[in-house]
């Protein structure tokens, strides 16, 4: 499970293909809607929730796999990118849990993924 108390996702970078990696536990009429990797972590959104994929051990056969339905988001927060600073940033406030933050670099789209969380939030 996720450490909310120090819950950080850093430097995913987008990549289709992570998507596949938990397509196993999608639940009828779910789909991807974007992938995030990172060194060997990643996240998935899909149409229904977020999915955090935690790689454990020196051969990263274990795994820690996370579901955070967006019924759950009591509020958000995005830092888009700038000129220099070219990460784009997503906290996430979920009742009764905490604060998770995903950091996003190079190409990606978060205010599209901001306007999905609101559909979903609002």
């Amino acid at each position: 499970m996720i450490d909310f108390n120090n819950a950080s996702f850093v430097k995913l970078k987008e990549a289709p293909q992570f998507g596949e990696k938990v397509s196993q536990l999608f639940v009828k009429g779910e789909e991807s809607l974007g992938a995030f990797k990172g060194i060997r972590d990643g996240v998935v959104f899909t149409n229904k929730r977020i999915i955090a994929l935690n790689v454990q051990g020196l051969t990263g056969k274990k795994r820690d796999y996370t579901s955070l339905p967006y019924r759950n988001i009591a509020a958000y927060s995005v830092e888009t990118a700038g000129t220099f600073d070219l990460d784009a940033e997503l906290d996430i406030w979920l009742s009764g849990l905490g604060k998770i933050r995903f950091e996003f670099k190079g190409k990606c789209n978060i205010i599209e993924i901001s306007r999905f969380i609101s559909i979903h939030v609002l």
